[in-house]
């Protein structure tokens, strides 16, 4: 994908999904790096959240400094791509009571919501702007409880619970992208990318 060329992402690499997503963002084209501090967010045109454990992911983020980092960069108008644990960072509330992280995407979220490890599934999802089904797959995943703001758009839900949702310039998802071999979720928040 020749058009994504020249941007350099960069992939939060605390904890979680970090070489998958690395992996399939080098695949479309983009320059696409590990950042374990924040002074290594300077000079990208976007980041992805990944998936893992947020309290780990959380606490690391607050330990390294990355909560004020990821704010401003956010409000640079550069986009953010949450997947699974990533959505709960970036949640304005989490269900039951745990502290917010990053507060910045106007949902409130739900915690493993469709089971633990064990329920782990892959379904085909019917999504805003795509053409064809995408072959998602949830592990431990959370879902939006409740929409904040109307700015908040759902591109894809499960039996009328959000699963992909976008604001602005923030764009998160319930399932893992990067396990699928269809890029064309990942190729979504590359055209976000490309607005700024």
């Amino acid at each position: 994908m020749s058009g994504n060329q020249g941007y350099r992402i960069g992939v939060l690499a605390l904890q979680g999904a970090v070489s998958e997503h690395i992996a399939q963002l080098q695949k479309l084209g983009v320059d696409a790096i590990a950042i374990k501090q924040p002074a290594e967010l300077d000079g990208l045109d976007g980041l992805v959240l990944p998936g893992g454990e947020s309290t780990v992911i959380g606490k690391l983020m607050r330990d390294y400094g990355f909560i004020k980092e990821i704010r401003k960069f956010v409000k640079q108008g550069k986009a953010v791509f949450a997947t699974c644990a990533g959505m709960i960072l970036l949640a304005k509330e989490i269900v039951g009571g745990e502290k917010p992280y990053l507060s910045l995407l106007d949902i409130s979220v739900r915690r493993n919501a469709f089971g633990r490890q064990v329920d782990s599934f892959q379904t085909y999802l019917d999504v805003n702007g795509l053409s064809s089904p995408f072959p998602a797959i949830f592990i431990r995943a959370p879902y939006v409880e409740t929409l904040l703001s109307p700015e908040v758009e759902v591109l894809a839900e499960i039996g009328k619970r959000p699963v992909l949702v976008k604001q602005g310039n923030l764009l998160a998802c319930s399932f893992h992208p990067e396990l699928s071999a269809d890029e064309r979720v990942m190729q979504l928040f590359l055209q976000l990318v490309a607005q700024k």
